[in-house]
């Protein structure tokens, strides 16, 4: 996948309704179209890159909590957990913001770096977003993601 193909379109004129990944029947994924593409990949550089970087590695060190007990940003490329969590709590991370998302599941008291971008981004931006750094993920893990996804929504 070449992100900078992604990175370098532009989003004038794309309507968004909802970017999603449709698990297929043999468990892999069908890949949005590439103007949602597109658009995550834009916004990605606009919103996210500056702590997740250019290349979504994340930063230094993002294991271990900084002077302040903030872990720093990791990244979003198959290296980091991004994908060990499903659809809804990616997306309530991204809108909400990390405390906020974890305080609604009952974990109190977290210190998260992320802020939310509910007010800055709409529903279908995050989703393209979402769908963006998804696609740069091999096909196994993308698999793997849409499993947790699956397991998430049926309450497991």
């Amino acid at each position: 996948m070449n992100r900078a193909l992604f990175t370098g379109a532009g989003i004038a004129g794309v309507v968004l309704v909802g970017a999603t990944f449709w698990p297929r029947q043999d468990g892999t994924t069908d890949l949005p179209d590439a103007e949602t593409l597109a658009l995550g990949a834009a916004l990605y550089a606009e919103t996210c890159a500056s702590c997740h970087g250019t290349e979504l590695e994340g930063q230094p060190n993002w294991r271990q909590p900084g002077p302040d007990g903030i872990l720093s940003a990791p990244p979003h490329d198959a290296t980091g957990h991004t994908w060990h969590h499903g659809d809804d709590l990616l997306f309530a991370y991204t809108k909400y913001g990390g405390a906020e998302t974890l305080a609604a599941r009952g974990v109190n008291g977290f210190a998260s770096g992320i802020p939310g971008f509910g007010d800055q981004l709409t529903d279908g931006q995050i989703s393209a977003v979402l769908s963006f750094i998804k696609s740069t993920w091999p096909e196994d893990i993308r698999s793997q993601q849409a499993e947790r996804t699956r397991m998430e929504r049926a309450g497991s």
